[in-house]
């Protein structure tokens, strides 16, 4: 008995002895061993955060240091921002702070800095997201030696969406898909973004590429030409295929726009000329294939009747099913891509705000 008592006393001056204790937000405690133990602990509040395309959002980032190895003072901590590539093979630079040196990289200089909320703060703002700003962002802390990471995920609320051009289907290269995203104010989608549409309901029965060079297709609804009518619903994959040489779709993805989607009223039908003149002519331009998906999902736009688009496809968007106008499901109706000389459509303009 007495052997046991000495053990327990000998196990608690040692913790005691070597412990030291950092007390948190809504008192949790966290320990860090001295010797053997991180001596440098990053922490992400949350692994997600959600925001729009034109919004701000902050990636939550603290870091805990043990005090009795690095000393009272913090000058020398180096805090590093890094974009993951979607194959997380690298790492695109966005910002480094050490002390009062700080510097911002390409597309994020004057949209991001340091919250610093508190000295043990490396939470980042970004400011005026763009569509390329989804993704996942690492933070990594430095301290002489000791260094520690924090992964958190950017989301945006959007839109994916099937595209290809007049040329008809399978049609387009990896960096050609990349293009005529951008085109139609979109960017190629994610795995990821198009999985979260296949659980909405995205159904579409045509390969295309994503973000990360592979081939996919969702399927809600199992038949012989998508798979097999006997196969389970889900996002078929192609792999992975020559990016310059192999040809298909592409899915898009778009967010919240800062202007206004709108039919525009017309005394006449137009040819897509004449549209895109009719736009220009009442101060806007000719709406692109992402305005007319941003419009319908995010705004529940709704409108029966068909207009050119910048592409020279013909489209409509519909909110709520009726007949003549989309009976069976909401959806932006495609019409096809007529000849551009036709006088048989409207036309869809948008005017962006400043």
């Amino acid at each position: 008995m007495k052997s046991l008592l000495l053990l327990v006393l000998i196990s608690i001056c040692w913790a005691d002895h070597h412990s030291d204790n950092y007390t948190l937000d809504h008192n949790r405690v966290i320990h860090i061993q001295a010797e053997n133990g991180p001596r440098l602990l990053v922490e992400a509040e949350q692994a997600k955060v959600f925001s729009h395309r034109g919004g701000n959002v902050t990636l939550p980032c603290k870091f805990y240091r043990d005090p009795t190895a690095f000393g009272s003072g913090i000058h020398k901590i180096r805090i590093k921002w890094t974009k993951l590539t979607s194959d997380y093979l690298k790492e695109v630079d966005v910002f480094v702070s050490m002390g009062y040196h700080k510097k911002t990289y390409g597309g994020y200089q004057g949209r991001v800095f340091l919250k610093g909320d508190s000295d043990n703060d490396a939470s980042l703002v970004i400011t005026h997201l763009t569509l390329e700003d989804y993704g996942r962002y690492k933070c990594e802390v430095i301290e002489g030696l000791e260094d520690d990471t924090a992964v958190v995920a950017l989301d945006l609320q959007g839109v994916v969406f099937p595209y290809f051009p007049r040329l008809g289907r399978y049609n387009l290269n990896f960096h050609e898909a990349q293009q005529a995203c951008l085109d139609q104010d979109a960017v190629i989608a994610s795995f990821d973004q198009l999985y979260d549409a296949w659980r909405g309901g995205l159904d579409w029965c045509n390969a295309g590429w994503l973000s990360d060079g592979s081939v996919q297709y969702p399927i809600t609804k199992p038949r012989e030409p998508c798979g097999g009518q006997n196969t389970v619903p889900g996002v078929r994959n192609y792999g992975f295929w020559d990016k310059d040489k192999s040809r298909y779709d592409v899915f898009c993805f778009t967010s919240n726009f800062n202007g206004r989607f709108y039919y525009l009223i017309h005394p006449t039908k137009l040819t897509y000329d004449e549209a895109v003149q009719a736009c220009l002519n009442d101060g806007a331009q000719i709406a692109k294939v992402g305005q007319i998906f941003a419009a319908w999902k995010l705004l529940g736009y709704d409108r029966c009747d068909a207009g050119w688009l910048a592409d020279g496809s013909v489209r409509y968007p519909i909110s709520r099913p009726r007949r003549r106008c989309s009976p069976t499901e909401a959806a932006v109706r495609f019409v096809g891509f007529p000849d551009k000389k036709h006088k048989l459509y409207g036309v869809y303009c948008f005017r962006a705000y400043n």
